[in-house]
């Protein structure tokens, strides 16, 4: 019954000293440096995206713009490009289903591979790299499959995509050397990028840098970022390696080329909608719009490897810059790659609803399905 007073008064200090412990104090600095690392990586591509867009205009009139969409853009086209983007999705959602059946994961529907890509790129419009997580993590639990083998597999698309794009890059600067050469000595900004890539101290710090890499991987396994980088490394050549192994890898092959196919005639599509870039399509010695819709296509690619909202300003810049190769005007070549982008995400965002509309009705039917088996069996 009776109560000290004393030993009271003692135990506060101890639990005080106990929420100051050097334990609770690394817990609350885990928890801001998370904090600020994710704010980071959602702040800095919504800061380059706006950056880049504000350049962008302050180097071309809006107007200007507005008048070259008003009075030259054909929509037919534009309707052309947004049915082939939705194709190019949908064969790439039964392509990333081959890869996690070859893994062991459980078949999905087809309508909910279409889904899973939908809904991820439209969410990516929001936040770069959302939709990528929010993909693994949602057919994860909906198969009931492992988290990292699903990685693995998005790690391998995503690879299979790198090697695409390489090897249509050296196609490209093949194709459209005259013209890049042209670039090179007309403008000042040519110029420049030539006295870069002429500068043998550049490539002797590009080797540098790469054989330090190398070392760090090779000698030093045992530093945390190193272990670290050496996991993802490796998880990149599992989710890479399974399209060698998986049965039937020439239909992967097929799918590929189907999903770059269809890639590619998005821009070439768009290129029939304006007038100055129909002009390049007539043209035989630009192959008749096949070399200039190449390297538009190219560069835009490489662009989306730069953190941003759906590509939102550095696909902008690169596309722009890509048809000035050809002659194209700033203003026209901003009009151009304006009016493609805002179509492309007004399509993936209706693309998005349907995908959340189908996850949310098919989720519920699950659930229903579900509870009726236990409600059998017990």
């Amino acid at each position: 019954m009776n109560k000290d007073p004393i030993n009271n008064t003692s135990a506060s200090p101890s639990a005080s000293n106990s929420d100051c412990s050097p334990a609770t104090a690394a817990k609350h600095e885990h928890a801001i440096k998370k904090y600020i690392g994710t704010g980071i990586r959602y702040i800095v591509p919504i800061g380059i995206s706006v950056g880049l867009i504000l350049w962008l205009f302050h180097k071309v009139n809006f107007q200007d713009v507005v008048k070259t969409v008003k009075e030259g853009c054909d929509f037919f086209w534009i309707a052309v490009m947004m049915l082939l983007t939705t194709l190019s999705h949908m064969i790439r959602g039964v392509r990333w289903g081959m890869q996690l059946r070859a893994t062991g994961v459980k078949r999905m529907p087809v309508v909910c591979e279409w889904s899973t890509i939908w809904g991820a790129y439209a969410l990516n419009l929001v936040f770069p790299q959302l939709g990528e997580a929010w993909r693994c993590v949602f057919v994860s639990r909906r198969q009931k499959a492992p988290l990292s083998t699903v990685i693995g597999t998005d790690v391998g698309d995503r690879s299979s995509d790198l090697v695409v794009i390489l090897i249509l890059l050296a196609v490209s600067l093949f194709v459209a050397h005259p013209f890049i050469m042209d670039f090179l000595t007309k403008y000042a900004i040519g110029r420049d990028v030539r006295d870069i890539t002429d500068d043998p101290i550049v490539w002797i710090g590009l080797g540098l840098i790469i054989a330090a890499l190398w070392t760090l991987l090779r000698f030093f396994k045992t530093v945390k970022w190193v272990s670290e980088l050496n996991t993802n490394l490796t998880r990149i050549w599992e989710g890479f390696k399974v399209i060698f192994t998986m049965k039937k890898w020439w239909l992967y092959l097929i799918l590929t080329i189907g999903i770059w196919t269809c890639y590619f005639f998005e821009t070439y599509s768009v290129f029939m909608a304006f007038p100055f870039t129909r002009e390049l399509i007539h043209d035989p010695h630009m192959a008749y719009g096949f070399i200039p819709g190449l390297v538009v296509f190219v560069f835009g690619s490489m662009s989306m490897a730069v953190p941003s909202n759906g590509g939102l300003g550095p696909w902008n810049l690169a596309v722009m810059f890509a048809l000035s190769l050809f002659g194209i005007s700033n203003t026209e070549g901003t009009a151009f790659s304006m009016v493609m982008w805002s179509c492309q995400a007004a399509m993936l965002i209706a693309l998005g609803l349907f995908a959340a509309g189908y996850i949310s009705a098919t989720g519920r039917k699950m659930g229903i399905e579900t509870n009726s088996t236990i409600s059998k069996n017990a």
